[in-house]
């Protein structure tokens, strides 16, 4: 338990204050988010804001995990360091990105292509380096490594891996418009897999995953990163996380359930993410098919758009309020997802 409470602690810290550094230090350099021209009106004014926030996510992360695996009774584990190598690697191509935004002055960061060869390098290099040291299991999964089953072998896994953080990681960069959204929301999720994978190492011998307490801490540190960061992201945001933060989380949250075998439990414990993709993915259909845009999309925008017409409240009120539904969706699908999570150890024989 305390090495959960260090790398809680100290990534929340170590996020805290850097966050608060970055914002010195980007304000006076007059480094800034551009502005996408499609955000509904009255984003305009958070135009000048500071990018690149989540550095300092990535950061505490990375302090929060060593700090409680130098603590007594603390064990690096290959499958923890690989899920923040993979973290880390997922943050320098949101790096990347939002470093080539400022430079440009223009919403436009590296080439889709790019950007997706970035991440798929990312889960080559997780995937392949787990196959290699650790005993992670090659099914596809829902709360245990066998209760679907579905073996897929070492080469078709190492795809469904890419797969899975390169769909969770563009996930979260599309939530990622409203001031602490996806900040708020990641923190709620990354609790759960704390819960998981300190679940598994009470209950090794019926999960058989040895470093469960391990993907406990990792997950930890990203919600202790994800909180501190949200100090000063909250709305209204005086940093933006940027590509950086939001792409490393998507990854920290892909590979936490790669590790754990919960990989379909995922997308219930984060449904928020899955609903504000398939509204982008509904939007392009609608208007490649028909040449229409019914709604706004991601759907956080759209919501904004709903509160101010039937409601007519301040407009610095609107995104606030939706944050926090979403917030609250967030958590409801994440207590949904738990309690999927322990009914199939139940049901697996399991006895609580």
């Amino acid at each position: 338990m305390i090495q959960l409470l260090l790398s809680t602690g100290v990534s929340a810290v170590v996020a805290l204050v850097g966050t608060r550094v970055l914002i010195a230090l980007l304000s006076r350099r007059g480094i800034a988010q551009p502005i996408n021209a499609d955000v509904p009106a009255g984003h305009e004014a958070k135009a000048g804001t500071p990018s690149f926030g989540g550095l300092a996510i990535v950061a505490g992360a990375g302090c929060g995990y060593v700090a409680a695996n130098l603590a007594p009774k603390g064990i690096f584990t290959w499958t923890g360091m690989m899920c923040i190598a993979a973290i880390a690697g997922a943050g320098l191509v949101g790096f990347l990105d939002d470093w080539i935004k400022v430079r440009e002055a223009r919403n436009l960061g590296l080439r889709k292509a790019s950007k997706s060869l970035g991440l798929v390098a990312v889960g080559v290099g997780f995937a392949v380096s787990m196959l290699w040291r650790s005993d992670v299991y090659t099914t596809i999964s829902f709360a245990r490594y066998d209760d679907l089953g579905w073996e897929l072998g070492e080469f078709v896994w190492v795809i469904w891996a890419v797969l899975v953080i390169s769909a969770a990681a563009n996930a979260v960069n599309l939530t990622d418009g409203l001031d602490g959204l996806a900040a708020g929301s990641g923190a709620i999720v990354f609790g759960a897999y704390v819960f998981i994978g300190y679940w598994i190492f009470r209950h090794l011998g019926d999960y058989e995953i040895n470093v469960g307490l391990d993907l406990a801490v990792v997950a930890a540190a990203m919600m202790g990163g994800c909180a501190g960061f949200l100090w000063w992201n909250a709305p209204p945001a005086r940093i933006f996380m940027g590509d950086t933060g939001s792409l490393a989380i998507g990854t920290g949250l892909a590979v936490l359930a790669l590790s754990s075998s919960t990989v379909m439990l995922l997308p219930i414990l984060g449904a928020l993410f899955v609903i504000e993709t398939l509204s982008v993915i509904a939007l392009v259909v609608s208007f490649r098919w028909f040449g229409k845009r019914p709604f706004h999309a991601p759907i956080h925008h759209d919501l904004e758009a709903r509160e101010e017409r039937t409601r007519g409240i301040d407009r610095k009120l609107i995104e606030p309020t939706v944050i926090v539904r979403l917030w609250m969706l967030t958590a409801a699908c994440t207590v949904v997802g738990l309690g999927l999570f322990f009914r199939e150890y139940i049901r697996n024989g399991g006895i609580g």
